[in-house]
């Protein structure tokens, strides 16, 4: 009970100033312009989700927080409609801020051709950016990622266009 409420504390308490500090406007702006860039050249989504604490009925749960969140980050994914893509081709990056973590969630038709090692790496470089306070540096960082991984993955044929089927600009909740 008392790990819950510190949780709760935590996510409650931080909110106002995590938000503050690390989402600014000009911030968000310059990150969906770079997802709306990155989508040229392949047929994927990119979808950021930025949450700053978790609702009460996900920090009630006794499971390991580590599935709390990846349930968290699956759900928004669903929500976010990133599943339903033509090709089965989006991407969800979810960051957690009261608890500094970071979950991608590829659709089928790449997590078939991704091993999890390279998400794993990815959520890696990811985290240490955002240790040395390189919020936007990082997120950056895995929206090139992501789109090196689709361009590999999921080109477009030469005077293909990839009509933009999801918002660009990251969704803060």
């Amino acid at each position: 009970m008392t790990t819950r409420m510190t949780r709760l504390l935590q996510h409650r308490w931080r909110e106002a100033r995590l938000s503050r500090d690390s989402l600014s406007p000009a911030m968000l702006a310059r990150l969906a312009e770079r997802v709306r860039h990155s989508e040229q050249g392949h047929s994927g989504e990119i979808r950021l989700f930025v949450e700053v604490g978790l609702p009460l009925s996900y920090l009630w749960r006794s499971a390991p927080l580590g599935q709390i969140i990846r349930e968290r980050a699956i759900t928004q994914f669903g929500k976010l409609r990133v599943w339903d893509t033509a090709h089965n081709n989006g991407v969800l990056i979810y960051l957690l801020l009261a608890e500094r973590r970071i979950e991608v969630v590829a659709d089928r038709g790449l997590s078939a051709q991704v091993a999890p090692e390279v998400w794993q790496a990815m959520v890696r470089r990811m985290g240490a950016a955002f240790k040395q306070g390189a919020f936007e540096a990082g997120l950056a960082l895995a929206v090139d990622e992501i789109r090196a991984l689709l361009v590999q993955h999921f080109a477009l044929a030469p005077g293909e266009a990839n009509p933009n089927e999801l918002p660009d600009q990251p969704h803060v909740g």
